[in-house]
């Protein structure tokens, strides 16, 4: 070659001649990828702990034992965190389904003025275990009280359906009844009676 040295074979000409062997950034790319592929998942873990995760939920309401288990696990926490936790929270008094289920009877009883069955409805949908919640709904045995609550429920309603109908203020009313929770002869009568209706008209 007209004195010019042949070049050893596999030494990449150009601007790279003697600045020794590069390596593409495409052979660097493919190694990442194949070694991202063979490395093992990392295991998400929960940020904090179990028991400043479940203070973080009692400081909006508060909540079943059972319902602070639920969310804690779907968080991620394992069963002795979670455990420990809501143990150490029931001896400070911040657990006590207890108190929850008497809480919840006065909510829905008190207020809203549902009858036994939608109170039960809503005490085991809340968590609360049946030992606790036998013992809140005691005080809604009293079907004077229950009487009293549906009828005060239909007449507060009532004023509402001033521009009805009879039959159709009627039907309304002893629909919403049963929805609260009260037996069909109760919301029948109920309903009536706020209504101001005849018995005679009870099959309207």
């Amino acid at each position: 070659m007209s004195g010019e040295e042949r070049e050893p074979a596999g030494v990449p000409k150009g601007p790279t001649r003697g600045r020794g062997l590069v390596v593409s950034r495409r052979d660097h790319s493919s190694g990442d990828r194949r070694g991202t592929r063979n490395e093992e998942p990392t295991e998400k873990r929960p940020r904090g702990t179990a028991r400043d995760r479940a203070l973080n939920l009692l400081s909006f309401r508060d909540r079943s034992r059972r319902e602070l288990e639920r969310r804690l696990r779907q968080a991620g926490f394992e069963d002795d965190d979670v455990a420990e936790a809501l143990d150490g929270l029931a001896r400070a008094g911040l657990v006590d389904d207890a108190r929850f289920a008497r809480a919840v009877v006065e909510q829905e009883a008190g207020r809203r003025l549902s009858g036994r069955r939608v109170v039960e409805s809503a005490l085991l949908a809340k968590g609360v275990d049946r030992e606790s919640a036998r013992a809140a709904l005691a005080e809604l045995d009293d079907p004077v009280a229950e009487r009293a609550r549906a009828e005060e429920l239909a007449r507060s309603r009532a004023r509402r359906m001033a521009g009805l109908s009879p039959d159709v203020a009627y039907r309304r009313l002893v629909g919403l009844l049963a929805r609260r929770g009260y037996a069909p002869p109760l919301c029948r009568d109920a309903a009536r009676r706020a209504l101001a209706i005849d018995p005679v008209d009870d099959s309207a």
